[in-house]
């Protein structure tokens, strides 16, 4: 979802998100990048905080995970192909 639509988020996002990066310890919960580690771009790495069923509005712990921008992109890939295709429709 880019731009990020903020209406769809919990008010309290930014300390829900921050709770699920500091529980991931620095590091993406899919691969081995770890907070600061330069990526292929040359920037540092940062965590991110995913929707695991793509939806923004299901803050359950069980939903939420910490990934590096790579693995976020990739993740998000098919809701962002299903939306397209919807737009399309």
């Amino acid at each position: 979802m880019s731009p990020m639509n903020r209406a769809l988020y919990h008010p309290d996002w930014e300390r829900i998100s921050l709770h699920v990066r500091e529980r991931a310890g620095g590091k993406c919960e899919l691969c081995p990048a770890r907070v600061g580690e330069p990526t292929r771009s040359g920037g540092p790495m940062v965590l991110t905080t995913h929707h695991i069923n793509g939806d923004p509005s299901d803050n359950r712990r069980c939903n939420l995970i910490a990934l590096c921008q790579k693995c976020h992109l990739r993740l998000d890939l098919p809701f962002k192909l299903k939306k397209r295709s919807e737009r399309k429709a």
